[in-house]
């Protein structure tokens, strides 16, 4: 599926988002950057958008991982057109299967991605893994927010509008229906947070952001 929507998934990110991502993407780089991470890990990375925002934070090292080749390639392209192929590197691998040795990273990031993981702890697991001690990992991903009228307004955008322009724009008619399914069943707030804890997170913490419409997740191994 992310791979039929690679050549349109960055406009599509914007432009249904209104352009709010990108600021999502730079609060929570700023959050990942107090610890000053030197080696980070995008999982789930997509087309890189994440991973080229964290070089604000000065890393030695960006690898980012993601299952949809073609989503990969779509971000080495862009990637290769920014120079910033010396510290950023994209390539495939599994989130549930990472493919580096234990106590690796400073730092583990995902956004968007978690919801997408087969088996949710297991990934999860995965980045704590490959984490130091006093590592940090942070998880930008999409809420349910509770108040009216802003619960009513995104149920109705997220249910109706936000698959038809996805379709419209995209040509895949199952990926943007997907994704107001999937935000539905996916656990935020505190039973998230309690699931972090459960894998071995310490000191989870939870940033709703733009009235609840998307969280920051963060611990530390």
């Amino acid at each position: 599926m992310f791979n039929n929507i690679a050549h349109r998934y960055d406009f599509l990110n914007h432009f249904l988002s209104v352009g709010i991502d990108y600021s999502w993407r730079r609060k929570a780089i700023k959050i990942i950057g107090k610890n000053n991470p030197k080696t980070i890990l995008d999982v789930a990375t997509g087309t890189g958008d994440l991973a080229i925002a964290a070089m604000k934070l000065n890393p030695e090292k960006i690898i980012g991982i993601d299952i949809a080749e073609d989503m990969v390639e779509v971000g080495k392209k862009k990637i290769r057109k920014k120079n910033l192929e010396q510290i950023i590197q994209l390539q495939t691998g599994d989130s549930e299967n990472i493919q580096f040795n234990d106590n690796y990273f400073d730092a583990a990031m995902v956004a968007f991605g978690v919801r997408n993981f087969e088996n949710l702890e297991k990934g999860l697991s995965e980045m704590y893994r490959v984490l130091k001690t006093g590592g940090e990992v942070m998880i930008l991903e999409f809420s349910k927010p509770a108040k009216f009228p802003v619960k009513q307004f995104y149920n109705f955008y997220f249910r109706y509008i936000l698959p038809f322009l996805g379709r419209l724009i995209s040509g895949d008619k199952a990926a943007y229906t997907y994704l107001p399914d999937s935000v539905s069943e996916f656990p935020h707030g505190k039973e998230f947070l309690n699931i972090l804890t459960k894998v071995g997170f310490k000191d989870p913490i939870h940033k709703p952001l733009t009235f609840g419409i998307a969280s920051i997740y963060t611990g530390r191994k």
